[in-house]
């Protein structure tokens, strides 16, 4: 039965069923869950450890025997870090500190007991660089770290310099852009509200630089006040450029009952319900987030694989090189004699 368990048809039945999960998983959707991927890993580590204790022409060779005991540990492995992981995405004001209520888009595994909380960073200014005909290159995300002096210091993250924060990874990503700073005084002397509105990724929706905000009303069915932002970024497309929020400028137009009126940072307007002012502009950034515990481990189980895999086929080879004997070169052949009477004739 142990030897049905490890058969290369069975193998192929689970690398199926690993394929179609794969498919399922495809940029994390929410809504599928995580088995679709555990219980193939799951099956076809059964199915190779069934291999590895019934098959001599694998467990009597020490680099092959080496190679599939990595093979199944990057599968156990991989298994257990879609249990365990988290991804998500973050949208995050220059100026704010984290918090995980921020997250968006998140999927995370069953067995998944990270420390979240335990995150602390406060987002600041950044850069992008830009090639000729709008094409992204260097981003430049600076974010404050406390430090043990109880001050911050400063890191410079990007796509490929992520800041891991106690196993979790924030990469930086296209999706970034700007955010009016907007205060909001109720009419009657009530609390005022501060708050941001994140303007669509930019430049990627350069002319769609719109949302909207309905502000709070004790009595109910506030006006829906409707923003465009006009910007001056010193945009061009055919030539390199740097998207830089300070040198940034935006005029914030505002739109409420057909009424239209262009704020300049620090000027006010009185709407139904109470005044909106346009205090700055800042922007914001957005993140991947991406947590596994078994990346280290996946590093190292790779390792010993290909270190079995290359021992097994340099002993193989070495077995099979072998020097061949030189070849003797047939002596020719010797006539043999001709006999007297041969000989007579022959001379007549």
């Amino acid at each position: 039965m142990i030897r049905a368990l490890g058969s290369i048809r069975l193998a192929l039945v689970g690398m199926l069923l690993l394929a179609i999960g794969a498919a399922l998983s495809y940029d994390n959707p929410v809504d599928t869950p995580v088995w679709v991927l555990v219980a193939p890993l799951a099956f076809l580590a059964v199915n190779l450890l069934a291999a590895i204790a019934t098959n001599p022409r694998i467990n009597r060779r020490g680099g092959l025997l080496v190679f599939h005991l990595g093979l199944l540990a990057i599968i156990v492995l991989a298994g257990i870090g879609r249990l365990t992981h988290l991804d998500a995405q973050l949208e995050i004001t220059e100026g704010t500190a984290f918090s995980p209520s921020d997250l968006t888009h998140m999927a995370k595994g069953p067995w998944h007991s990270g420390a979240l909380e335990q995150l602390a960073f406060v987002q600041g200014s950044f850069t992008v660089d830009y090639s000729p005909g709008m094409v992204r290159g260097l981003t430049h995300s600076t974010v404050l770290l406390p430090d043990d002096r109880q001050g911050w210091q400063t890191k410079v993250v990007g796509d490929d310099r992520p800041l891991i924060l106690e196993g979790y990874r924030f990469y930086t990503t296209f999706n970034k852009g700007f955010a009016p700073v907007l205060t909001w005084t109720p009419d009657g002397g009530g609390e005022a509200l501060s708050g941001t509105i994140h303007m669509p990724s930019y430049p990627l929706f350069e002319y769609k630089q719109d949302s909207s905000w309905t502000p709070p009303n004790e009595k109910g069915g506030g006006k829906e006040i409707k923003f465009w932002l006009r910007l001056k970024t010193g945009l061009r497309e055919d030539a390199a450029w740097v998207l830089d929020g300070k040198t940034a400028t935006g005029v914030l137009v505002v739109n409420v009952d057909d009424r239209r009126v262009e704020l300049e940072p620090g000027q006010s307007v009185h709407v139904p319900g109470g005044v909106l002012r346009y205090e700055r502009l800042t922007t914001w950034m957005g993140y991947k987030v991406f947590y596994d515990p078994t990346l280290h481990w996946l590093f190292g189980a790779a390792i010993m694989a290909v270190l079995g895999l290359g021992t097994h086929f340099w002993r193989k080879s070495g077995a099979s090189l072998q020097i061949a004997p030189a070849r003797v070169k047939d002596a020719p052949e010797v006539p043999r004699a001709s006999s007297p009477d041969t000989a007579a004739g022959r001379s007549v």
